[in-house]
């Protein structure tokens, strides 16, 4: 059908960020709004005319009568659903939508199945597995990675954190009570340190594309790749520690009280409902912890990189820029 086609509102641009991405509060917000857990409900097909919109206000074309609200509208669940890079439908397990609810029930269940070595192995697997999905979902699709490399990846991150789990298990027999309610904690950070590096190799080992302010491409930076992925793990570790720190020393007080012992049953899905509250305002916090676009000092490239910039810009480029992924 041949609908005659509006033109976007003046100075409106679809793509650029509502919020400033300078400032945490702006990367809050921008953050809050594209890891919404409600946007998971949404059926395919809305999601498809989101897309369909968004494309559309990118090339010009607006059906007429859209407010400004629905372009804002389509652009979050476009935000929310499709990669970046290629524009893709992402899988619902891998969406940063799917984070809350997501990660709500298996850092509940780890939090509430740590007394046993089978249940510690299989619930670390099941995160790690989790894991692994949402970093393959959301990988950079500028260094692609290897199915085999993913298994890699998947492999030493599992066997990382369940060595930690297991091996602090043991040895938590002996301390305080407390202390064994933090080791779920401790193998998930000691698991992203290995499983966010190993999936992204190919940025450390061929380096990523750093550009000067206005986007000019300079060359291939391996520093700049580590950097990138340091801050992406530490954000991980981040959005999982509340939770993981501050809910077992709570169940630790609740649970010596009477009625707590008579509703065993449920003490599962409360720690899964408190994770979840933790998480509604983790996720988007520990994204928005550094900017998206993150800069290195020219001082701290590798020479090579830093020679061949000098020599083509003199002083002019005092910091290169690059996307640190999520």
């Amino acid at each position: 059908s041949h609908t005659k086609m509006a033109t976007a509102p003046l100075g409106f641009s679809i793509d650029s960020p509502r919020w400033d991405q300078s400032t945490f509060v702006g990367r809050l917000k921008h953050f809050l709004n594209i890891t919404d857990p409600r946007t998971v409900l949404v059926p395919e097909e809305e999601l498809d005319r989101a897309k369909a919109l968004v494309e559309g206000c990118r090339a010009g074309l607006v059906p007429p009568g859209s407010s400004q609200e629905q372009l804002l509208y389509a652009k979050k669940l476009y935000d929310s659903a499709f990669h970046p890079d290629s524009g893709e439908k992402m899988n619902f397990i891998g969406r940063m939508s799917f984070q809350v609810p997501g990660g709500m029930a298996i850092t509940g269940c780890m939090l509430q199945f740590y007394r046993t070595v089978p249940a510690v192995v299989f619930w670390q697997w099941v995160n790690q597995s989790f894991n692994a999905f949402v970093n393959y979902t959301n990988r950079n699709a500028a260094s692609p990675i290897s199915l085999r490399q993913i298994g890699v990846a998947y492999v030493t991150a599992t066997g990382a954190a369940l060595a930690t789990a297991v091996g602090l298990n043991l040895y938590t027999k002996r301390a305080p009570p407390l202390l064994a309610r933090w080791v779920p904690f401790a193998a998930v950070a000691a698991a992203n340190c290995v499983n966010i590096p190993m999936m992204r190799q190919q940025e450390i080992i061929n380096g990523i594309t750093v550009t000067d302010e206005n986007n000019n491409e300079l060359g291939r930076s391996r520093r700049a790749a580590v950097k990138g992925i340091a801050q992406v793990v530490l954000s991980r570790i981040t959005m999982a520690a509340p939770g993981m720190i501050i809910l077992p020393i709570i169940m630790e007080r609740l649970e010596k009280f009477t009625f707590m012992q008579r509703i065993r049953v449920l003490h599962g899905p409360l720690q899964v409902l408190l994770c979840g509250g933790f998480l509604l305002f983790m996720v988007p916090a520990a994204c928005a912890l550094f900017p998206q676009r993150c800069s290195l000092a020219l001082a701290d490239l590798e020479l090579e990189l830093r020679e061949s910039i000098v020599a083509r810009h003199g002083d002019k480029v005092p910091y290169v820029y690059f996307n640190k992924g999520l």
